[in-house]
């Protein structure tokens, strides 16, 4: 079965990487020293773009947007790099590995151009190093601020360099603007708000997105029934925290969610809709229930606890015990039996002794999370913890990550075993890249990109991607689930 071509032409608009983690390995490309480069012209007439989006779901919607301004106004889409008159990159700078991604991306992006191509670097890396990548990459045309998005065009017509870098303003002020779905047509990311009023020890995010900016709810119900009427049957909402919504704007702890949620969950039909970075205090009685109440809810929970240790997320500047945590974990299995939690965990937070870090090892072995992103701290310039005493060494920092990691898998095969007979809703997504024999899809508990996945290897009744299909489950392949497609259903 081969795919339309409408939906390859969409897959490939907008190039996206996923956000680089510590469990992925790099190789640095070397600087080379480019004010020996000529410099390029700006006079020169083509239309053709290409974008890389790195980083998060969040940074993901900005480029979108980026790229409904610029195909509205008679701008078209570059199949190749080498083909494109203007190479966007959005950045991230979340971390070290993060921004050396970037660079290694917009070096990338220098030596694949045609020689007249312009090179446009925007996101979070423009507004902490922009100074930085000046030096290092002269051959950088414009610089376009993390909430800069709107300023794309000007960028792009610009006739010679420059920068639109503000203090973190955000499209999301202006109201509504032209944007182009990059991802597979049957799921979306919905931004509610921009911006973060968290200050953790260890985050920079606050100093490059700004502080909290949450959107309208009549303008956020808007592009949920555009996203609706558009055929997408998964809207994914995303926030720095989404427990902090409308919170600028008077709501009382996670009230604002609630009554969005409310309001989102009354318009008709059938579709998924999930919820992305949620912390773990913000989760309430009443949320709870409407994850209960209406199965459209997803019981899905990305809740990013990053410890347990209590003394150590006192350090991290969280607002939760290990005792709040744990007591929210069994709440949830309690009252959702067949909740899906993920989480982040940092191992070698300053101060962090080997008994710390065991109480972090039990904690896994105890209390069984299905999804788990594990990090070495990293010490980030700007933060509060980069000036805390007692930095833990990067060899103790790599082994207490590597056992942590080991442990967490143990625990998963564990649970993915007891899955094996089981007949589930997955949404079946395509061919999988290892083989045309094989497809792939995720289940309700599994989110796109981040999360494992359903494996097909028996999909003889599937008819078209993006659709449901009642799969028996049949086998585990570390973090992903192997089934067969048992009937056609719906959401």
């Amino acid at each position: 079965m081969a795919l339309p071509s409408s939906q390859i032409q969409l897959f490939s608009m907008l190039p996206v990487l996923k956000n680089t983690s510590a469990t992925r390995s790099r190789v640095a490309r070397p600087v080379k020293n480019h004010k020996q480069q000529k410099s390029r012209p700006f006079d020169m007439g083509g239309n053709k773009i290409y974008f890389i989006s790195l980083g998060c779901p969040r940074n993901l919607v900005d480029s979108e947007v980026m790229l409904g301004i610029l195909l509205r106004s008679g701008y078209e889409v570059a199949e190749q790099m080498q083909e494109a008159d203007y190479l966007i990159i959005n950045t991230c700078g979340f971390l070290e590995v993060s921004r050396q991604e970037s660079k290694d991306r917009i070096q990338e992006a220098i030596e694949c151009s045609k020689p007249q191509a312009r090179v446009i670097v925007t996101g979070c890396m423009v507004q902490t190093h922009r100074d930085q990548l000046k030096e290092e990459m002269p051959e950088i045309d414009y610089f376009l601020g993390s909430g800069d998005v709107e300023a794309i065009l000007e960028a792009v017509q610009a006739t010679q360099k420059g920068e639109v870098v503000s203090s973190a303003r955000s499209y999301l002020e202006a109201g509504e603007v032209p944007r182009r779905l990059s991802t597979p047509p049957h799921y979306a990311y919905l931004k509610i708000a921009e911006g973060c009023r968290k200050r953790c020890a260890y985050c920079i995010i606050p100093t490059i997105k700004g502080p909290l900016r949450s959107k309208t709810q009549e303008q956020i119900l808007k592009e949920f029934r555009l996203l609706l009427s558009q055929g997408v049957k998964e809207i994914i909402l995303i926030a720095q925290d989404l427990g902090d919504y409308a919170k600028d704007q008077g709501a009382k702890g996670s009230s604002g969610l609630v009554a969005l949620l409310q309001t989102l969950l009354q318009e008709p039909g059938t579709f998924w809709l999930r919820l992305l970075y949620l912390y773990p205090d913000e989760i309430t009685p009443e949320l709870i229930r409407l994850m209960k109440q209406d199965s459209r809810l997803c019981p899905y929970l990305d809740m990013p606890i990053q410890h347990v240790n209590s003394t150590i997320l006192q350090s991290m500047r969280r607002t939760t015990s290990k005792e709040q945590i744990v007591e929210i974990i069994q709440l949830l299995r309690q009252e959702i039996p067949d909740v899906s939690i993920r989480t982040s965990l940092i191992v070698g937070f300053p101060g962090e002794t080997e008994e710390q870090f065991q109480e972090l090892l039990t904690f896994v072995r105890t209390y069984y999370l299905e999804q788990v992103g594990i990090f070495p701290f990293s010490r980030e310039e700007g933060s509060l913890a980069f000036h805390l005493p007692d930095q833990v060494s990067e060899e103790i920092k790599q082994d207490r990550y590597a056992r942590l990691v080991k442990e967490q898998q143990k625990v998963l095969k564990k649970e993915l075993k007891k899955k094996i007979g089981a007949k589930m809703v997955v949404i079946v997504e395509g061919y999988h890249p290892d083989s045309p024999l094989l497809m792939r899809g995720r289940h309700r508990g599994q989110c796109p990109d981040i999360d494992g996945q359903v494996i097909i290897n028996d999909g003889r009744k599937v008819t078209a991607f993006g659709q449901p299909y009642l799969v028996e489950i049949t086998d585990v392949a570390g973090y992903d689930l192997l089934g067969r497609v048992v009937a056609p259903c719906s959401f």
